[in-house]
């Protein structure tokens, strides 16, 4: 992180004192800024901690079972199309083929014979009309069905399905996905990409432990949702990226960007009347509690989509001062900022793109229903159906647009403040000015002097591929005057 001004006969040597004393300096900086908000931050994390009391909820779990009723899982053994009286009529432990068609009456069905997952014969379920419409079954698939058979009354139910599709059996796949998502993650990423995964974990518990329950207990949702980001954002940068003048320039950024997406996503959500209205799940938790707030859920979820994607421009953009400064270290703060800006630029670029077309996918049912609607694009765009996914992009945008710049100035301000300069050239090796394009002083190349990132970059390559070539031309004369250019060939000369 220091100035990594190296020469060949250095090679890739340890940082030097200046340096290290540059990181301690620029680490109490910061630590001056972050340890008060992180005080502040736990603190408010200490009021805000709901008490887990369930008081006043009433929500019936549509997964809980009446006596005599279970959950059974099972594979597909064979789907068959029939009547859908007679086919129930005849349901329970039997063969496959025993069954008879009569199509005079009533409409079909689609069941399938299941063979269960605890034992015995295989049993009969009827599959869901939009199940079997959309996505369908076949032999082979593993189910989750309501057993009945067992039921106070199943006997007096005539006509009544005794097995009835759940769901399907997800669990394989899911695991498989997250096993290759792990090995690829720690394959690239190594050691970093594992403390991701694992502070990833902590981030889900913060979620589900802190914010969901001061949710349903009514706890103010700006400041849950700016609490719980803020904590989770300081836990995965320094865990993940390890504790570095960098990591807490990109920490003070995404804090940054955070409360710019907070202000703009409580204005937002008052002056746009975001409601939920027309949403199963947001009927279903106003029924549930008079303490859970519609508008309050929605504010906290649009402050908490964009943390990851906040999370990775501001640590990218701080990552990029420091390597350009690396690269140049006697370059202005001005032309610092303006080279990692055109970085920037593009990541804005890419990043917003992003944001648009992750929500687009997410809303992809309900933009072909509203499609199908034929309304004008401007009353699609602001219908309850569509508004709270179009504000969640644009206020998630802004946030992150904003933090970029912020981000870099920090940054900038950060490294120069260290007050590093590259250090001196190793003993018997100078300088040579080489006249090229561009260049100033007697022909040395300036940092200032260069247009745009690639020739900063470059500039900084040059000197130190010349720096390398020098070292190289005087061990040679040496090695042609007679003198040894080891160490093992200066100890052979002294024992002789």
């Amino acid at each position: 992180m220091g100035a990594g001004h190296s020469h060949a006969s250095q090679g890739h040597s340890e940082p030097t004192p200046e340096a290290m004393a540059a990181r301690r300096k620029a680490n109490r900086i910061l630590a001056a800024v972050l340890i008060p908000i992180t005080l502040l931050t736990l603190a408010g994390m200490a009021m805000l901690w709901p008490s887990g009391s369930k008081e006043g909820i009433s929500l019936a779990n549509p997964y809980s079972a009446a006596p005599g009723v279970t959950f059974d899982t099972g594979t597909i053994q064979s789907v068959v199309t029939e009547n859908c009286m007679q086919g129930a009529a005849q349901q329970g432990p039997t063969q496959q083929g025993q069954t008879q068609q009569n199509p005079g009456q009533g409409s079909d069905c689609t069941f399938a014979f299941t063979e269960p997952d605890k034992g015995g014969s295989p049993v009969k379920v009827v599959i869901n009309p939009d199940v079997a419409k959309s996505h369908g079954v076949k032999a082979g698939d593993q189910i989750r069905y309501l057993n009945l058979s067992n039921a106070q009354g199943a006997a007096s139910s005539q006509g009544a399905p005794a097995y009835i599709f759940v769901d399907f059996v997800r669990t394989l796949p899911i695991v498989l996905l997250a096993l290759l998502y792990a090995v690829v993650v720690i394959a690239v990423a190594r050691w970093r990409g594992l403390r991701a995964l694992i502070g990833l974990v902590g981030a889900y518990f913060v979620l589900a432990s802190f914010m969901l329950p001061g949710l349903v207990e009514g706890k103010p949702p700006l400041l849950l949702a700016l609490v719980g980001s803020t904590v989770i954002m300081i836990g995965v940068l320094y865990f993940a990226h390890g504790f570095s003048a960098r990591t807490s320039t990109a920490l003070l950024g995404t804090i940054f960007g955070l409360g710019i997406t907070a202000l703009l996503a409580a204005w937002a959500t008052d002056a746009a009347n975001l409601a939920g209205v027309g949403n199963h799940d947001a009927t279903t938790l106003v029924n549930t509690s008079s303490n859970i707030s519609i508008t309050g859920v929605i504010l906290c979820g649009l402050i908490i989509s964009g943390l990851g994607v906040l999370n990775d421009v501001t640590i990218t953009q701080s990552s990029a001062v420091w390597e350009l400064y690396e690269l140049a270290p006697a370059s202005s703060a001005r032309k610092l900022f303006t080279s990692a800006m055109r970085i920037g630029r593009d990541h804005i670029a890419s990043t917003v793109y992003t944001i648009a077309f992750a929500y687009a996918g997410a809303a992809l049912p309900i933009l072909i229903i509203v499609m199908l609607y034929d309304r004008p694009l401007g009353e699609t765009l602001t219908s309850a159906e569509l508004s709270e996914e179009v504000i969640r992009t644009l206020v998630g945008s802004i946030g992150l647009v904003l933090a970029i710049p912020v981000t870099t100035l920090i940054a900038v301000l950060v490294v120069k403040a260290t007050g590093v300069r590259p250090a001196a050239p190793a003993v018997g090796i100078t300088e040579t000015p080489v006249p090229g394009p561009g260049t100033t002083d007697g022909g040395r190349q300036l940092a200032d002097d260069v247009d745009d990132t690639g020739s900063l970059a470059a500039a900084a390559l040059e000197g130190r591929t010349r720096r390398a070539t020098d070292g190289v031309d005087r061990a040679e004369a040496e090695g042609d005057n007679g003198a040894p250019t080891t160490r093992r060939g200066r100890r052979a000369a002294d024992r002789g």
